[in-house]
């Protein structure tokens, strides 16, 4: 009890204030100068020159639109001669951000509303209408069972379903993709941007960029680095990937688009920079559900106003967007608060050298001795030499 009342007492009527005090030490003082001028190169090199810690920055606010360009031609067997053009391989026409090309699909011609036999698979073979169970759908069917068990071919019996028939058969993705010469469609990226503090606007087709230049130019990163324009397999080949191996599954592709601009030189300086990557890339070792897919249809009626449709499993490449960057312009606060940090950083330099002179060199004992000084409360002794 009386312990703790006398570090009570301590913390109460005890008061320490810095002593300065001048040693003249060579180690000593060239760690302090050294640890200053460490600490000067941070507030200077770092802090000022490299975050530019005099700006004030803003976050880049961006829209962005695409447009697609290419023609190309088919002739199979289901199919036969047809051209495709944009309306045709770009779905849906317009998206936030994003755009998606098919370069490959599995097609399911004049479907109607019917009963027809499942496709084969370890769920659906049987031999008899036991094995079928009347009404039962699974995650993978293509209808609702009926309970019958029907001929698939000449060798294999699988369960009956309602369904839209012939249902749609997706085992053998095609290859090479069906529109491999998507290769060299071409994809126009028009992105605006705006620095809402700085009331600082300008677009990717920069000022210099002609209507004769913007028809002719495609994107290189050495001859045309602001040319708006990428052929799609120069895209996918910049990412480190083949263009035909990714149309055949379909993927994920990312254009960034980065916006760093520094607003206390000119406008013309604040250029966009382009890179790509591949957002779903595969894991050759899990490779599990490669690619990315879907499915739509297409619908209408024959002459006896019965309703068909064309089922499409569309394999393609997603295209999205991706804006970013900031800008910096000269404020007065910024730049003075960094500045005070920076000076109170300099006592990080007396704390480094207090700390190894007082208790890491050899006269700790003695410098100890000349930098505390313990002095006696000066009224309550003057009160006791008068009583005596």
């Amino acid at each position: 009890m009386a312990g703790c009342c006398s570090v009570l007492g301590a913390f109460l009527f005890e008061y320490d204030t810095p002593r300065i005090v001048l040693i003249r030490s060579r180690k000593v003082g060239l760690m302090n100068r050294a640890v200053q001028l460490l600490i000067l190169a941070y507030v200077i090199g770092w802090v000022f020159v490299w975050e530019k810690g005099y700006q004030e920055m803003d976050s880049v606010v961006s829209s962005v639109t695409t447009k697609a360009k290419g023609v190309t031609v088919t002739n199979t067997s289901n199919l036969g001669f047809r051209i495709w053009d944009v309306a045709d391989y770009v779905i849906p026409a317009q998206e936030e951000n994003s755009l998606f090309i098919m370069t490959n699909m599995i097609i399911t011609l004049n479907q109607t509303q019917g009963r027809c036999p499942e496709i084969p698979d370890k769920t659906t073979v049987c031999k008899s209408d036991a094995n079928c169970a009347a009404g039962s759908t699974g995650t993978h069917s293509n209808g609702v069972a009926t309970g019958k068990c029907v001929q698939f071919n000449g060798t294999v019996k699988t369960c009956e379903v309602q369904a839209w028939c012939p249902v749609e058969d997706d085992t053998d993705v095609p290859k090479p993709a069906f529109l491999k010469a998507a290769e060299n469609f071409t994809l126009l990226v028009k992105n605006n941007i705006w620095y809402p503090k700085f009331n600082f606007s300008k677009r990717n087709i920069l000022p210099n960029i002609t209507t004769t230049y913007l028809k002719s130019c495609i994107y290189d990163a050495i001859t045309d680095p602001f040319c708006p324009i990428f052929r799609l397999g120069k895209i996918v080949e910049a990412a480190g990937h083949s263009f035909q191996d990714m149309a055949v599954e379909g993927g994920i592709m990312g254009i960034q688009i980065k916006w760093d601009c520094n607003l206390d030189i000119a406008a013309a300086s604040c250029l966009p920079k382009y890179s790509f990557r591949r957002l779903d890339t595969r894991d050759m070792d899990h490779n599990v559900s490669p690619g990315y897919n879907f499915r739509f249809a297409k619908y209408y009626n024959d002459l006896t106003g019965a309703e068909h449709r064309t089922l499409i499993k569309a394999y393609g490449i997603r295209f999205d967007i991706i804006v970013f960057g900031k800008a910096g312009k000269f404020d007065i606060i910024p730049t003075m608060i960094n500045i005070g940090s920076g000076l109170a950083l300099f006592g990080v330099a007396t704390v480094l050298c207090d700390v190894i002179v007082l208790y890491c060199m050899k006269k700790r004992y003695y410098y100890r001795e000349k930098k505390y000084k313990y002095v006696e409360d000066y009224e309550q002794g003057l009160g006791s030499e008068m009583d005596r």
